[in-house]
């Protein structure tokens, strides 16, 4: 991956530090540690859950409002994935416990988020979209894996596509996304082939396709990493022989 991507991304998180730096110093005034906000995180993806599992449970398969509840809260449990890290530093309160702590209740958040978006899609027969939405998953979990065992083994691994805040950011605005156009058009809305009874849009569609997109680019993601790990772990490999 070219370098002028994760320089922009820098760009953007430090204009996000900018807007959310007077939350931080507010929780930091609160007495609120970094892994108290993490554990927040956690909890509030965990509710996610609970809202897609509800829609599963009590809504219709056309009821797509829970989706978009559901993709909001999503986007909510996002900011205090930047929060925590932001508390640790303005309270100068890092640690590497509270390093590690962060990146497994995050896998954990992420893991619980997909199990709640599976269980409405299976429940309410969108076979395929959760076969997606379950490889988006297997990806998502790979990027964060591959860049931990690089980094064990002493390369950093942190370039491509569909990082965490581009997964949270996809699915939260897609999933808001879905819930307003069912508002709109309905959550039953179909599109054919003209002329055909092949079906290739529904209202779902605007949460499940973005979600077989991220199925894509999480995996090459990963896959990428791994690539690039192994080029910069043969060439360390080569010098401590070379020495």
């Amino acid at each position: 991956m070219n370098q002028p991507a994760p320089k922009f991304r820098d760009k953007v998180q430090q204009a996000i530090y900018v807007v959310i730096n007077p939350l931080v110093k507010f929780l930091i005034k609160l007495g609120l540690t970094p892994n108290a906000v993490t554990l927040i995180g956690l909890v509030l993806n965990i509710l996610v859950t609970a809202i897609f599992i509800e829609g599963a449970e009590k809504g219709h398969r056309g009821e797509l409002s829970y989706v978009g509840w559901a993709g909001a809260m999503v986007l909510f449990a996002g900011i205090f994935d930047m929060l925590d890290g932001q508390v640790a530093r303005l309270g100068k309160m890092s640690s590497s416990f509270g390093a590690m702590f962060d990146s497994v209740l995050d896998r954990y958040s992420e893991l619980v988020l997909f199990l709640g978006i599976c269980y409405y899609l299976i429940s309410h027969h969108y076979f395929y979209s959760s076969l997606f939405a379950f490889i988006a998953m297997i990806g998502s979990l790979m990027v964060s894996y591959t860049r931990a065992r690089a980094e064990g083994l002493g390369v950093e691994c942190k370039e491509g596509l569909m990082q965490r805040p581009e997964r949270v950011i996809t699915i939260g605005v897609t999933a808001i996304a879905c819930g307003i156009t069912a508002y709109f058009v309905g959550g039953d809305y179909k599109v054919y082939l003209p002329g055909t009874t092949v079906q290739v849009f529904e209202t779902i569609s605007v949460f499940t396709i973005p979600l077989a997109i991220m199925a894509v680019l999480t995996n090459y993601t990963a896959f990428k990493r791994l690539v690039d790990a192994k080029a910069a772990l043969d060439l360390k490999d080569k010098n401590k022989q070379d020495a």
